[in-house]
């Protein structure tokens, strides 16, 4: 039997949600919600992180035409030293789950726990799986436009901060990332309760 087909839900629609961004310096955490279509799948959807950039983005335009709904939530790095970062990301899952204009029958969360998952006046059902966005093809098409709109935020910081190199690392603590955080300091979009930030 297929994996997936163990967490259907009869006469409901699955909603999967995955984030995008938990351990980058800079930059906001992404979250998004997908639901889909049983009889309009989208093929190739894998988790994220073993696909291309170009392949992302044929994705996720993919996703985003056959979906029957999908939406995406934020944090940015102000809520992020606020709150945390788990906070922050649970709070991005719940905007993007929110965000939906389909109501799900059960929500399923990449990961080990879940967000609060009272939303809106609803109390949904939903369920932790870890490794599920390689499981799960909802899940699986949230880790992926998480990923193509947190990248697409980040080459869009790198317009308005030039000097940190965002669409190259995408805000990960690489070498070039932590060289350019020594000599200008951190930026507003620095989360500054992360080292080496809270250092700079």
């Amino acid at each position: 039997m297929n994996q997936a087909r163990l967490f259907e839900v009869p006469g409901g629609h699955i909603a999967g949600v995955d984030e995008a961004g938990r351990g980058p310096l800079a930059g906001p955490v992404v979250a998004a919600a997908v639901i889909f279509d049983p009889g309009n799948p989208v093929s190739g959807v894998a988790d994220s992180k073993k696909l291309s950039a170009k392949r992302r983005e044929i994705l996720a335009e993919n996703i985003a035409g056959q979906a029957l709904s999908w939406a995406i939530g934020w944090s940015d790095p102000a809520e992020i030293d606020r709150i945390n970062i788990l906070q922050a990301t649970f709070l991005a899952m719940r905007r993007a789950i929110l965000g939906l204009h389909l109501q799900p029958a059960r929500i399923l969360v990449d990961g080990n726990r879940l967000p609060n998952l009272r939303i809106g006046g609803h109390q949904f059902d939903g369920e932790a799986i870890v490794g599920g966005d390689a499981i799960v093809p909802e899940i699986s098409a949230a880790s992926i436009l998480a990923k193509h709109f947190r990248d697409h935020r980040m080459e869009q910081l790198d317009a308005l901060y030039p000097d940190y190199g965002f669409r190259r690392h995408k805000g990960y603590g690489t070498e070039v990332h932590r060289e350019m955080l020594a000599r200008f300091g951190p930026c507003p979009q620095h989360r500054r309760s992360f080292r080496p930030v809270s250092d700079a």
